[in-house]
């Protein structure tokens, strides 16, 4: 990655990774800089948004190399650790498309999930107190402009006391015309999350939290009892392209293949070492999102399934033979829950594929009416096979579990050396049991579901 430029730190104190401010104080109005409607930009740029793919560098690290979350602390990470293995879990947050909306109108909202994270931290006990966020892309709109970073991120999560992990969405990436070669979003985010050295960089202004450091805008994190790879899915507004995907004969010029080679030496790593914690594949376009049946009345109310980009995925997986235990994404604008049965490795695995993308910037129908036909959204539990689209592994059935698309959320994951468990919470209710909307659990070993 192009070294980010960054304001060194000036003090000795902040040698080591800081996260939050000590100092609280209240949400914001609004944002500090003005963010005016990007509508008339948009009409422009509208057919650029499906073809305009951008280029990526190498991550710094050999293929088969993965950060630790330990490294990640600095001198506190052995002792972030011992409290982790002292619990026998871990906890982490996710969530996907925080950025607030163009001109401010919906920032509350993206304030409310910031802050009920925050909350979730500090009324937790040392035993199922959180370790970190993964954010699932779209961190700032419209087009991750570097004078938006504060408003967008730095702000709402000025109290969050915790590492924060992103793959870039594609308006983290997507170029829009003229725009400066140093002001392209993805060397911003480069800057903010990619950074070499321990900094704190312009974008945070006044603010003390040091840019992440991870080693690309792709990247694996290792931290106790799990392994997330994450994935970098581009600039396109539908959909997700992790490559050039010349051996589908869809290519994308200019798209780097880094990333099939990074994803089968990341699984051979964990195939040979016989790793036992979950892993996790994050990217943000969603490999499935819902669209009614073809004969079905209305249509998507949002962003469609990426099937070549799966079908790329589970190639990889099938060569290797190593599959995740779940599938985490954003993009589209609300909660869906699927689950995937297949066959893989002679085994029968129940995958959960979570879409996450209503965590501030907005929340989007399911499905909308068309034709002068209202809308008819699904019943949980139904089968919706028809999104599969030539997979490249044996599949049984996918079932859309269970939905929310009226309100704001993340997701808490709970996992230890047996169960992988993630739930979705509602924001809005201040109290965790009530605000969780849906749960899911996976055990480890055999890829099951396990009643909850």
């Amino acid at each position: 990655m192009p070294k980010p430029m960054a304001t060194k730190l000036p003090h000795a104190v902040f040698s080591e990774p800081t996260f939050n401010e000590e100092t609280k104080t209240v949400d914001p109005t609004g944002f500090l800089t003005p963010h005016a409607s990007d509508k008339e930009l948009y009409k422009q740029i509208s057919d650029l948004l499906t073809k305009d793919v951008v280029p990526f560098e190498k991550s710094r690290f050999p293929d088969d190399k993965y950060m630790n979350l330990a490294d990640v602390y600095g001198p506190h990470g052995p002792e972030v650790v011992q409290h982790i293995q002292n619990a026998g879990k871990m906890i982490f947050h996710v969530l996907g498309d925080s950025g607030a909306s163009v001109e401010g109108k919906k920032y509350q909202n993206e304030l409310n999930v910031a802050d009920q994270v925050t909350l979730d931290c500090a009324t937790s006990d040392v035993a199922n107190h959180p370790t970190f966020a993964f954010h699932l892309g779209d961190v700032v709109y419209d087009f991750g402009e570097k004078q938006y970073y504060y408003d967008q991120f730095y702000e709402p999560f000025r109290e969050y006391p915790l590492p924060i992990f992103a793959i870039p969405g594609n308006h983290d990436s997507f170029i829009t015309p003229g725009t400066a070669p140093a002001d392209e979003p993805l060397k911003t985010f480069a800057r903010n999350f990619c950074s070499p050295d321990v900094v704190i960089t312009a974008e945070a202004r006044s603010l003390h939290r040091t840019a992440m450091t991870q080693p690309g805008v792709y990247f694996a994190l290792d931290a106790p009892f799990v392994r997330i790879i994450g994935l970098f899915s581009n600039s396109l507004e539908d959909p997700g392209v992790i490559s050039s995907q010349r051996k589908q004969k869809k290519k994308w010029p200019g798209v780097p293949d880094f990333q099939l080679t990074y994803l089968e030496a990341q699984l051979n790593e964990i195939k040979q070492k016989q790793y036992k914690g979950a892993v996790l594949i994050a990217v943000h376009h969603p490999p499935f999102s819902y669209a009614p049946p073809p004969n079905g009345v209305g249509k998507a109310g949002g962003h469609g399934s990426s099937s070549d980009m799966l079908r790329e995925i589970d190639a990889v997986c099938k060569k290797v033979g190593v599959y995740p235990h779940a599938f985490l994404s954003a993009h589209a604008h609300n909660y869906q829950r699927y689950t995937r049965t297949i066959e893989f490795d002679g085994h029968e695995y129940d995958v959960p594929f979570i879409v996450c993308g209503d965590s501030g910037h907005n929340v989007n129908p399911l499905v909308r009416g068309s034709k002068g036909h209202p809308a008819v959204e699904p019943h949980p539990g139904t089968s919706v096979k028809y999104l599969e689209v030539q997979p490249a592994v044996q599949t049984k059935e996918l079932l859309l579990e269970k939905y929310e698309d009226h309100n704001y959320g993340y997701l808490r994951v709970t996992v230890d050396d047996k169960l992988l468990r993630i739930g979705f919470h509602q924001v809005g209710v201040n109290s965790l049991p009530q605000s969780r909307f849906d749960f899911v659990t996976v055990d480890l070993e055999s890829h099951q579901m396990v009643a909850n």
